[in-house]
């Protein structure tokens, strides 16, 4: 199969379903009040889309977001390397860091609220604990599967501690690390949201939570929406972040041939 029947497949997958959806509600079969016409959803989603005010909400929301996925990226990478090299570390702080990773991320958006207020950094702080936690058990387990073949033979060749790492632990785990950056997308967008729903005046969570305090299904799901089209478009773009940093992957279309 090839990619234009697989795209064709898709299309058609997704126009049974909102079709399937928008006759089932105008046959009845369907109550409105719980799953609302689709069109009555595009047509909400126009409808802020068209409103200046609108992307507003959109920034505090993206700007939360990246903050939480870049700075839970950046510790997640650095510990996770770090205990990946150091055995004795990783054995000495594994019950701590196996407790922390127990505690419910939702248990943890009300204490920062308290100490960080209902600004923008608890939700950020929120966002970084969900990313954190991902990134880093992929960035360890990375550097942990180098191949001591080439390890030791980078090792013979004179190389340094700082070019090991470049050249050997980072290229290494780069797959790793990559693959839990495409999934802790979605948890800095929901830790963002689930932040705004705690306490905000802005934001995409905001506008999700009057929507639900009004029983607006229509609102609740075209907030639904526009969030899942905000989290493909990121990863859209790691999908081309991997493509220019792992060269030498082959393609799907390559390894099938």
């Amino acid at each position: 199969m090839n990619a234009m029947t697989e795209r064709l497949t898709q299309l058609a997958l997704l126009l049974v379903i909102v079709g399937g959806w928008e006759l089932g509600v105008n046959l009845g079969v369907v109550d409105v009040f719980f799953f609302p016409s689709p069109v009555d959803i595009l047509k909400q989603v126009f409808t802020w889309v068209t409103d200046p005010g609108f992307f507003k909400h959109v920034t505090i929301t993206l700007t939360e977001t990246v903050l939480g996925y870049v700075i839970g990226t950046a510790l997640g990478v650095a510990a996770g390397v770090w205990l990946g090299l150091s055995r004795s570390a990783a054995r000495i702080l594994d019950p701590f860091i196996k407790g922390l990773n127990a505690i419910p991320r939702v248990v943890l958006a009300p204490i920062f609220v308290l100490w960080l207020g209902l600004g923008l950094w608890s939700k950020v702080a929120l966002a970084v604990t969900l990313v954190f936690f991902v990134t880093f058990f992929n960035a360890m387990q990375g550097v942990r599967e180098v191949n001591p073949v080439v390890l030791s033979n980078a090792r013979i060749l004179g190389a340094k501690k700082s070019e090991l790492l470049r050249h050997v632990y980072f290229p290494a785990a780069a797959s790793w690390i990559l693959s839990s950056l495409r999934t802790s997308v979605g948890f800095a967008v929901v830790g963002a949201i689930i932040g705004e729903y705690m306490g905000a005046s802005a934001g995409l969570g905001y506008l999700i939570a009057q929507a639900e305090g009004n029983f607006d299904a229509v609102g609740v799901f075209a907030g639904i929406f526009i969030l899942a089209v905000f989290v493909l478009l990121i990863d859209l773009v790691l999908d081309l972040v991997e493509a220019r940093l792992i060269k030498w992957r082959p393609r799907a279309a390559e390894r099938t041939t």
